[in-house]
Order: structure tokens, then C-alpha cells, then sequence
């Protein structure tokens, strides 16, 4: 079959709780999920396993991925390997697992992403964080990811005239959706007196405005859609559209640091792809890092012009019920950032939403959607186009 006619599907899809999960191991969350998954997909068994992760091999001391989670969940003889790209390994897992399967040389692909933050506590995480950073040239010199993305904040609201309280509206959404998401880390809606109050944490940023590193794990399996039984119980989600572009490492040696131009290429030929528009999709689940990602973020896919993401977050536009719902099941602010796995939790929530099965989380009549997640400040970034099928 040529890879042109192919058309992949999600099969099944596995998540766990998100949050400090102190008695699971990196393996049995990982487990977790495939098998959540696999039970999902009727039983479906891939023929390639693509771990992302990005701390394991520093923060667990555990390499090798590939062959670990697939001999713990049942799949000795699986072809399995580790993706890393940052905190956007979960999404190019996914990619990995899509592009296996379009290519027509495995019928049957899993994208597992699973990390285990809390293996290494105090200054040691911030140390093994920072790796996502130009080494020689920004993390010796003592910056955090989100140290930079404050950075950048400062200067877009000088830059733009941006009100602080203005930033509220993007952590409230996340916290009103992932009050309605079991598996979030947080499952509580804030105020925007709550907001306004809390402390900072790197200024402009206060606790709000950055996304909670947490444990946890997610899978989806892909196949062909001819290879679908018949009497499948879901509503069958496609992939139509998938990118992943690189930028510049280093903040210094891009043209333009408030330009997230890597994600702004990516939406633009995964949209090419599955010949849409962003303004056609019904749901857009961005890497809401920190506030500065989620405004970068929109600009970036052309949701609003340069200087003026931060409106659409003054008003319902962004809400579940909005023209343009974001983090509907709570984002990373909300669900927490799993890192390697967020990538990943995208591409289940986003098979929720489409299968109409998101429950308080629901976006009314969703059909399309976009994902996108982001290595740091968007040196990665990785954009998938998310169809329902209803004709199979």
C-alpha cells in the first residue's frame, strides 16, 4: 500500500493520575498506561513501542527504555526505543509512532510517555532540568527554563504595554477545566482575587503562571484504519496532520526570542497536511508551560497578531464553551507537567475530546482538533492535526 493512501488512526489510549507519585516506579506507571491502552484498543498489540522521556537516564538513572518498559508490559520481542526531545518528547513519540505506521512498515505503532520527576528532589532537579538549555552557553550560567521564560515575560509586557493582571485569565481557564479532570494534579478552580494574590515565583510570573513538574504516564496506539474490526466501541480519531520543526537552541541566537517561529512552521505544515486552516479546529491544546508559552504559543499559530496574544485571554474566547477552547482538560498548569509524557496526555485528551467522551471537560461537537507541545522555549516543537471519523 502506498504511504500516500494509508490513513492512521488512534486505536487506544491509557493515562495515569498526574501528581507527586512517590510509590510507583518509572516502569509501573509506564505499564499502566500501555496496558490501560492496550485494553482500550480491544487488545491491539504493537509492533514498535516509542518511549518519550527526558530526565530517566540522569534523574532515575535508568536508560534503555525501550527495552525496559516493553519486557515489563507483556511485549518481549517488540521493536522499542526512547525518544527524547526535551519536554517535548512525549509529542515526538507520537510523531514516531504516526510516521511508523504511515510509512507502511509497521501496522501497529504505541507512543508511551512516562516520567518520574520526583526521583531527584531540591537544586539537583533544577540542575537536570536546565539540560533542556544551551549548555555552555545559558545553563552554566545559572538560568531555568523558567527563569528565561520571565525573562521574555518582562520584556513582552514592556514591549506590548501588557497589564500583569491581564496574564489571570490563561492559569484560570487551565484551573476551571482540570477541576473536571480525574487524572489532573490539580482539581480545583482559582479566582482571580486567588490569582492576583499569589506569591511570585519568577517575576513577572507568580505560582500561577507556572506549570507544576509532576510524575506520570500516558499511551495512545496507532494503526491503519483498514485494520480496524469491525464492532469497534469508539468513535474512530485520525491523525491528519503531524510536524515537528527545531529552532535555534540558544535564546541568544535567534532573530526574534518573542517569536516561537519553530511552532509557528510546525502548525503551518501539519494544517498543510490535513488541508485545514488553524481557525478550523475546534479545540487547540498548547503547551502552557508558563503564560509567556501560551501567548507565544497562539501568536505563533496565528490565533491573534504579534504583541496580542495576551487579549484572548481577557475575555471567554479561550473557555470550554469559547470560539477558541485551550487546556481542556487543564493544560500542564492544571494537570501538571509530566515532561517527557505531556506530549503524550495531549494526544489522549484530545482522543477524549473527539470521542466525545470528556465528560465536564467536554467541548461542545468537537471534531477537529490540535495539539502542540514544546521542548523548552520552543527549540521543539511538535504539532499533530486530530480528525473524528465517523464513516468507517
Amino acid at each position: 500500500m502506498d504511504h500516500k493512501e494509508i490513513e492512521v488512526v488512534i486505536i487506544g489510549i491509557g493515562q495515569t493520575a498526574v501528581g507527586e507519585l512517590w510509590d510507583l516506579s518509572l516502569r509501573d506507571l509506564a505499564v499502566q498506561a500501555v496496558q490501560a491502552a492496550r485494553k482500550d484498543s480491544g487488545g491491539f498489540k504493537p509492533n514498535a513501542v516509542y518511549v518519550g522521556n527526558y530526565l530517566a537516564a540522569s534523574g532515575s538513572r535508568q536508560a534503555n527504555l525501550g527495552a525496559l518498559i516493553t519486557e515489563y508490559a507483556g511485549l518481549i520481542g517488540t521493536e522499542g526505543v526512547t525518544v527524547e526531545a526535551a519536554d517535548a518528547s512525549g509529542g515526538a513519540a507520537v510523531r514516531m509512532a504516526y510516521t511508523a505506521v504511515k510509512s507502511g512498515m509497521i501496522d501497529c505503532a504505541m507512543a508511551v510517555g512516562v516520567e518520574k520527576y520526583t526521583d531527584v528532589l531540591g537544586s539537583e532537579n533544577d540542575a537536570l532540568i536546565a539540560q533542556m538549555l544551551d549548555a555552555d552557553y545559558e545553563a552554566t550560567e545559572g538560568l531555568t527554563p523558567a527563569a528565561q521564560a520571565a525573562l521574555l515575560m518582562n520584556r513582552y509586557i514592556y514591549e506590548n504595554q501588557v497589564p500583569r493582571e491581564a496574564l489571570a485569565g490563561f492559569p484560570l481557564v487551565a484551573h476551571a477545566n482540570g477541576a473536571n479532570n480525574p487524572f489532573a494534579m490539580y482539581k480545583k478552580a482559582i479566582s482571580r482575587d486567588v490569582y492576583l494574590r499569589a506569591g511570585m515565583q519568577y517575576p513577572p510570573l507568580n505560582l500561577f503562571d507556572v506549570a507544576p513538574y509532576a510524575d506520570g504516564a500516558a499511551a495512545v496506539i496507532m494503526t491503519r484504519k483498514d485494520l480496524v474490526p469491525p464492532g469497534y466501541p469508539h468513535a474512530l480519531v485520525k491523525v491528519s496532520g503531524s510536524s515537528l520543526i527545531v529552532d535555534r537552541l540558544a535564546l541568544h541566537d535567534r532573530e526574534d526570542p518573542l517569536f516561537f517561529s519553530a511552532a509557528g512552521l510546525s502548525v503551518q505544515k501539519a494544517c498543510d497536511q490535513a488541508g485545514i486552516q488553524p481557525s478550523d479546529v475546534d479545540f487547540f491544546e498548547y503547551a502552557d508551560i508558563t503564560s509567556l508559552h501560551a501567548i507565544l504559543s497562539l501568536e505563533a499559530a496565528g490565533f491573534s497578531k504579534r504583541g496580542e496574544g495576551w487579549r484572548l485571554a481577557t475575555d471567554s474566547t479561550l473557555t470550554i464553551t469559547g470560539s477558541l477552547p485551550v487546556a481542556t482538560m487543564g493544560g500542564y498548569k492544571a494537570r501538571g507537567h509530566a515532561l517527557g509524557a505531556s506530549g503524550v496526555y495531549q494526544a489522549v485528551e484530545a482522543v477524549l475530546q473527539l470521542r466525545h467522551q470528556a465528560g465536564l471537560c467536554q467541548v461542545p461537537n468537537a471534531k477537529l482538533g490540535m495539539i502542540q507541545c514544546l521542548g523548552g522555549l520552543a527549540g521543539t516543537a511538535v504539532t499533530h492535526i486530530l480528525e473524528r471519523v465517523d464513516d468507517y
